[in-house]
């Protein structure tokens, strides 16, 4: 590039949202460069092999799909497949003495089954069946919208046309559903766990940022479910580049955006890339970067600070460990989602402790085993010896619970999640793990503060902020993604009805951008 080369668009930051923005803008004929600070594209939804001589590259940060239109895949062309899991859940507990779990899938008579074990009869399955009938019809009538422009609260009303789900999801605390519908602690933790993710907050906070995380957890492609991406989450950011390369956009890495200068009508974007500073003119600036980094680029005042709540641990096996309970099998229990210390109580208990400064004493967590899924990110010679991969995403760890040494607080906490692990295992975790080439165990944890680090996630938080309601509220534009710039959009995870692998601001914000460059 040269000083002052001018183009359609300049994008901030090549995540898979600038990637797809880019994508949509460079097969409409825009002239689009992609300026992104690390060495490679994708931002977060990466591939990357963490452990030194194994041949295994983990989705190290994102790790499933639900939030991705199929509308986008097909927009651009994509090579890209996701994989359903034959199982959504398994809950480990013990109970009179013994253990046992609810195993969610393998069928429906399964899934009653489990449930009727579990809690002695069939209520709460059929609670269950009701509950989740509410939520897949919202989803159903919600999902469509979030790439149209953003209706209006009383719009979205109208179109879900159910005042029932409308004041458990969108009006109370989601605390009085769970609590309104399910009678078993475990059931109720089970649930509200969708309200947790990387969101620090109880049940009944009052602000509802657990509603507004829970309701983009149920609303995936209309049916809420969470799918393994086949061959790794750089799988799909790798497509999105092909794509956009193909069109014509240019993507430079190792680009950093110190500025952003604009009059509303143009703009100029000053970068530091290999070769030093330089500065290329653009009609619009597409940012997909934080809220936070873009008010730093333009100059304008920060928001409020974001703070991000999750514990993400990569973990590489020779063997899958051997489960106390006996009656499921852990190549079922780890291939759906595993919920760790997770009833109702106890994440009461963990936000509680978090709450007041201290680390969970039983930490609840979450963990999935994406081989056993999709072994194609196995090289052949793992896959052979039955390694599988294995990931964990724990909830209520504030980053403030870091602040004062973050190595300490990330050891701690990281022994003490996988302690609760152990507890419903037949054998230590520790003796399952691989070792890589220099015999270390194959494990790496992530916390907030880590990931503000490595990503410049603000305070770690995996949404840049606190997730919106999927409506036009004060200031927030036609699509969501409007700033006080006029020429200046967010195209990132901060944007309205943005969070999640989803490519949803960055289609928004090329929709954007057509419609304000469109004749008359």
């Amino acid at each position: 590039m040269t000083a002052h080369e001018g183009h359609d668009v300049v994008i901030v930051g090549g995540g898979h949202n600038g990637l797809v923005a880019a994508a949509y803008l460079a097969r409409a004929g825009r002239s689009v460069l992609v300026l992104e600070r690390l060495g490679n594209t994708g931002g977060a939804a990466v591939s990357s092999r963490p452990f030194t001589g194994i041949d295994a590259p983990l989705s190290r940060y994102s790790y499933l799909v639900s939030l991705l239109p199929r509308k986008i895949v097909r927009d651009l062309g994509l090579d890209f497949r996701v994989r359903a899991r034959t199982v959504s859940s398994y809950t480990p507990v013990e109970r009179d003495g013994r253990p046992t779990g609810l195993l969610v899938g393998g069928g429906e008579r399964r899934t009653r089954e489990a449930f009727a074990r579990l809690t002695g009869s069939d209520a709460e399955y059929e609670s269950w069946r009701r509950f989740y009938g509410m939520t897949g019809r919202v989803a159903r009538k919600v999902f469509p919208t979030l790439t149209e422009p953003l209706p209006t609260r009383d719009a979205l009303r109208r179109r879900i046309d159910d005042e029932d789900a409308w004041r458990l999801l969108f009006e109370e605390p989601i605390g009085a559903a769970v609590e309104e519908h399910f009678a078993d602690d475990l059931v109720r933790g089970v649930v509200l766990t969708d309200a947790l993710i990387g969101t620090f907050a109880d049940a009944h906070d009052p602000s509802l940022r657990q509603n507004r995380c829970f309701l983009y957890h149920v609303i995936g492609g209309g049916t809420g479910d969470w799918d393994v991406p086949v061959g790794g989450m750089g799988a799909l950011t790798d497509a999105i580049a092909g794509a956009a390369r193909q069109a014509g956009a240019v993507l430079a890495t190792g680009h950093e955006v110190l500025r952003i200068d604009t009059d509303g009508r143009s703009a100029e974007v000053t970068y530091r890339g290999p070769d030093g500073e330089g500065t290329v003119a653009a009609r619009h600036v597409l940012v997909g970067a934080s809220p936070k980094e873009l008010a730093a680029l333009t100059g304008d005042e920060p928001p409020a600070p974001a703070e991000g709540a999750q514990l993400k641990v990569n973990m590489l096996l020779a063997r899958l460990p051997r489960l106390r309970d006996p009656s499921v099998d852990p190549r079922e229990a780890f291939s759906g989602t595993f919920h760790i210390a997770e009833g109702y109580e106890q994440l009461a208990a963990a936000h509680a402790q978090a709450a007041s400064g201290a680390l969970p004493t039983a930490p609840p967590s979450e963990t999935y085993c994406h081989s056993l899924t999709d072994p194609t990110i196995l090289g052949p010679d793992l896959a052979d010896r039955g390694y599988q991969t294995l990931t964990l995403f724990g909830l209520h760890a504030p980053a403030r619970l870091f602040a004062r040494d973050n190595d300490a607080a990330r050891e701690e906490l990281l022994k003490s999640t996988l302690a609760q692990l152990d507890a419903h295992l037949a054998e230590p975790l520790a003796g399952c793990l691989a070792t890589d080439a220099d015999g270390r165990p194959c494990i790496e944890a992530k916390t907030p503060l880590d990931l503000e680090r490595d990503l410049r996630l603000p305070g770690g938080n995996i949404f840049h902020r606190d997730l919106s309601f999927p409506y036009a509220q004060e200031h927030t534009g036609r699509w969501g993604v409007e700033t006080r710039h006029a020429n200046v959009l967010l195209c990132g995870a901060g944007a309205v009805r943005g969070g999640g692998v989803s490519g949803v601001p960055g289609h928004n914000a090329a929709m954007a951008v057509l419609e304000a460059s469109a004749p008359g």
